[in-house]
């Protein structure tokens, strides 16, 4: 530590591995960011200004859309600014806010998958009770829970992180302030907070998918239970898009974040 060198910044390396990536790439990157902004837009402004839209499947794909808008804004447009300027470096405090909101925004649209997934689940299961159970009240206070619950399990660990001195050398091998990476270059021992993260990290994702998985047997269950044939592909394209979306998202986070330390490989 005494011969330790400090520093207020950190140069994102990004896809430095990749030297035959050239513009095009980023050019493409910007318009697919630009095109998942539009579409994340549309269904805000849709779902808020359109009556018929005003249920409680489309309040919470309106929360996973602002979740999706923070957290890729706070990624795609300092990578792109880097690229096109040929500047990677990223200030100290931008770097814990975005770790912040990347992760906070993480655990709200894990919360709201599985909170899909349960009204997935009264709408197919109990068709006759959704209105009684699935109430403006429920559904606000099912909303609130996903956000604070972001808010409050990402928190205490991101100021940790913040706290931690960090010194040497000055590259983190990411396009963002990605947690692993981060700690790799703490002068510090960051097995507890891993272990932490880790445990949290697992409990939101396992907890997640194992209680979506439960909804949709009873859902699936329930489905082929159906007579009709017109009735059941009916009930089933209700269910489709949303189950699509939460086993790539549990799938893709998994395999990344699934992982007991950061040093493994060193």
């Amino acid at each position: 530590m005494s011969n330790a060198t400090f520093f207020n910044e950190f140069i994102l390396l990004g896809f430095s591995e990749f030297q035959e990536l050239d513009l095009g790439f980023y050019i493409f990157l910007l318009l697919m960011y630009l095109l998942l902004l539009l579409g994340h837009s549309f269904i805000i402004i849709v779902v808020s200004i359109q009556p018929k839209l005003h249920t409680p499947m489309y309040f919470f794909l309106l929360n996973f859309s602002i979740a999706e808008i923070s957290s890729t804004t706070s990624e795609i447009p300092n990578m792109l600014v880097n690229s096109f300027s040929g500047k990677n470096t990223i200030c100290f405090a931008c770097c814990m806010a975005q770790g912040f909101v990347v992760f906070t925004m993480g655990v709200v649209e894990f919360i709201t998958l599985t909170i899909m997934s349960f009204d997935r689940y009264v709408a197919i299961c109990k068709p006759l009770h959704y209105q009684t159970i699935m109430t403006s009240g429920l559904c606000i206070k099912l909303s609130l829970l996903s956000w604070i619950g972001g808010f409050g399990l990402i928190f205490p660990q991101s100021v940790v992180v913040w706290t931690y001195p960090y010194c040497g050398h000055n590259l983190i091998d990411h396009f963002f302030c990605d947690i692993g990476p981060v700690l790799q270059l703490a002068c510090a021992d960051t097995i507890v907070i891993e272990l932490i993260g880790f445990l949290y990290g697992a409990a939101i994702m396992c907890d997640s998918f194992g209680f979506s998985l439960i909804s949709y047997m009873h859902i699936i269950n329930t489905i082929l239970q159906i007579p009709s044939t017109i009735r059941r592909f009916k009930a089933f394209f209700t269910c489709a898009s949303h189950l699509i979306v939460l086993t790539i998202f549990c799938t893709a986070d998994m395999l990344m974040y699934l992982k007991p330390s950061t040093h493994g490989d060193t």
